[in-house]
């Protein structure tokens, strides 16, 4: 289906009029720890299959679990972070299903009391608005291990090295209206979890992912029969996903047909979204207490102690960007997504002009690190660099346009602009009498076009400023060469 012009994101017309999407998504994100949920085992990314397993991750007879405390605090800061309630009593339960990636038979995750209740956030839309989505719970759960079907024709093997990697699963409330929400939402929840480092949020390697519930209905009607997407590691996939399984939705429905609740993948390239199995409810996990591990229980005063951990969060962060550095909420919200970002910015932006800084940052840095295949944290100008190349332009040594070219240098020899401009010599001429020689020669060679100016076509300053900065290779001031060259336009 196209997209209709009049029709708000989220939104898909139909024969039968305008359909709206409901969105819920669950966010599996894997803890930032050195071992895992409930072994001493390594959780690092990447290691030889099978190499980071222990009895208790394989399911021997006789292993017991025992619980990670470092887990349990991310767990709870990052559930402070979402405005949550934390739950000073949970409880872990067995989800009992059998696939070969999972020894034991069951996950252990919990049901019924999770660690972390109810909260909400804040996210930002492309418009400009801003819309509240509600968190319904916070839970911790082992991840499963990973089947592998490309390493031989007919047999299919297992690696256990995730098995046992501690996840965090937060479930949203279906409050998510549009893919754009949607891809939004998963936007501020990872920086969130970067900035708290209680995940990494590499999504390419799977420490965070989505699955996304999706149903449509008519505004004003009750929730649809909903399907899960599975397994979504980018936000690009996740937008793109929502959209092809509602188009879905629409059109069987319209046909006269009847949503099933299923469980499907997205293909990524056909676009669309195909059936994985029946969706289970969770009678059918069988959910029971691990009679292994003991209720976590924990007092006000440690979770008052985590919470004095908590750093300075983007909405907070934001705020102060614009009303300490004078730049505008927009430019603020585009720092503030990595905490990478803001830090580069604080420092870049130190005792110089906020707003240019942010300016210079936005469009020239990350488009030119873009461009490069770059991040910030490999960036060849460093903050200090940029800060000083804001400095000489608000100080006049440099115009805007030669510190376009003394930025494009640093990229390539990563050398203070300072040293560029010395050893170029690119200081910029702000010394009256050197640019009237330039005027009176440009006036002296354009007769014709002075005359023409003087009979009214005002336009024409900026042929004259162009001639004199043509003729200064660009180094004159050129705030200087315009008020100079009105002054002797007579």
């Amino acid at each position: 289906m196209t997209e209709i012009l009049g029709l708000r994101p989220g939104q898909i017309k139909g024969n039968t009029g305008v359909w709206e999407m409901v969105i819920g998504l669950e966010i599996h994100a894997q803890i930032s720890s050195k071992s895992k949920l409930f072994s001493g085992a390594s959780a690092s990314f990447g290691s030889d299959a099978n190499t980071s397993v222990s009895l208790v991750d394989a399911a021997m007879p006789g292993m017991l679990p025992v619980i990670n405390k470092f887990c349990v605090e991310q767990a709870i800061k990052t559930g402070l972070a979402l405005n949550a309630k934390i739950n000073n009593v949970s409880v872990f339960d067995r989800k009992n299903y059998f696939y070969a990636d999972l020894p034991q038979g069951y996950q252990i995750s919990q049901f019924t009391k999770p660690i972390v209740g109810e909260g909400e956030i804040v996210i930002d839309l492309d418009d400009g608005d801003q819309t509240t989505i509600g968190i319904e719970r916070l839970h911790l759960e082992q991840d499963a291990g990973k089947s592998l079907h490309d390493q031989h024709p007919s047999k299919s093997f297992i690696d256990l090295n995730r098995t046992g990697v501690a996840l965090m699963e937060i479930v949203s409330k279906p409050d998510i209206r549009s893919p754009q929400e949607a891809g939004a939402y998963v936007k501020k929840i990872r920086s969130i979890l970067r900035y708290i480092g209680a995940c990494d949020g590499n999504m390419e390697e799977g420490s965070l992912r989505a699955d996304c519930n999706v149903s449509v209905r008519k505004k004003g009607e009750e929730f649809g029969t909903r399907c899960e997407i599975k397994n979504l590691n980018s936000i690009r996939f996740i937008i793109q996903a929502i959209q092809s399984e509602a188009e879905r939705q629409v059109d069987i429905i319209e046909s006269g047909g009847i949503i099933k609740q299923e469980t499907r993948l997205f293909d990524t390239s056909t676009g669309e979204t195909r059936s994985m199995r029946s969706k289970e409810d969770a009678h059918d996990y069988r959910y029971f207490p691990d009679p292994d591990l003991l209720p976590l229980e924990f007092s006000d005063t440690w979770v008052s102690e985590i919470k004095e951990t908590l750093p300075e969060l983007p909405d907070l962060l934001r705020k102060t960007l614009v009303n300490d550095y004078g730049i505008t909420a927009y430019d603020a919200s585009i720092l503030v997504e990595e905490k990478e970002f803001v830090e580069f910015y604080l420092e870049a932006a130190k005792g110089v002009d906020g707003k240019l800084t942010a300016n210079w940052m936005i469009t020239e840095l990350f488009g030119a690190l873009k461009k490069e295949n770059l991040t910030i944290s490999n960036s060849p100008i460093t903050p200090q660099n940029l800060g000083e190349l804001i400095s000489l332009i608000s100080k006049g040594v440099i115009s805007g346009k030669i510190a376009k070219d003394v930025f494009a240098e640093m990229m390539v020899t990563k050398k203070s602009p300072q040293e560029i401009v010395k050893d170029k010599g690119l200081e910029q001429v702000s010394d009256d009498k050197e640019i009237m020689k330039l005027i009176d020669r440009v006036i002296s060679e354009n007769q014709d076009k002075v005359k023409e100016y003087l009979d009214g076509k005002d336009k024409l300053l900026g042929f004259f400023v162009g001639q004199v900065m043509k003729l200064s290779q660009g180094k004159a001031n050129p705030s200087l060469v315009n008020k100079l060259l009105k002054e002797n336009l007579k």
